[in-house]
């Protein structure tokens, strides 16, 4: 189940097709010792796939790319042994969910126009300023314009169910709401 995962990933991060292999090998490994849990999940993570690609194309190489974070990795292991983690403590639970919410409310606005079937852009793009010289708002307003009727419906009936299954008892089921949506 996880090879495909790994192929697309790294596929989408502009990384050769082995880096997303090892990187579920390893992944699996390294987790799998450590966690201590029977149903633990690890490998490529496909939300940072677009940050992956950006860094990539910045740095000019896949190279540079591992290079850079191979460094990352290693001041991460010094300040863990250092017990910098403390400062974490400073910095207050509201900057943090703050964060989270922002991410929420923009990963929102970037589906809109998926939920009501217009969209020009098939594959997305996630930054406010698109390189078709369209942002976030004007996307918003464009769907309002030309939306499909039928997708509308499908979209919505979806996110009706998602939201219904977790209230009541069905969600105790073996059968997931996603999958029912």
């Amino acid at each position: 189940v996880a090879v495909p995962l790994c192929l697309g990933i790294a596929l989408a991060s502009g990384a050769p097709l082995q880096a997303g292999l090892i990187s579920g090998i390893l992944g699996g490994i390294v987790v799998g010792a450590l966690s201590g849990s029977h149903i633990s999940v690890s490998g490529p993570a496909a939300g940072l796939a677009a940050i992956v690609l950006a860094q990539i194309n910045a740095l000019g190489s896949f190279q540079a790319f591992l290079l850079a974070l191979t460094i990352a990795g290693a001041l991460q292991l010094g300040l863990g042994l250092m017990k910098a983690g403390a400062l974490a403590k400073f910095i207050p639970t509201n900057v943090i969910k703050g964060l989270l919410a922002a991410i929420g409310v923009l990963l929102i606005l970037k589906q809109m126009p998926h939920l009501l079937g217009h969209d020009t852009d098939f594959e997305g793009d996630f930054s406010f300023s698109q390189t078709d010289g369209r942002n976030t708002f004007t996307a918003l307003q464009a769907m309002l314009g030309a939306f499909l009727p039928g997708a509308t419906l499908v979209g919505l009936v979806s996110l009706g169910v998602l939201i219904i299954w977790e209230k009541t008892p069905l969600k105790k089921t073996l059968f997931p709401g996603p999958l029912a949506a």
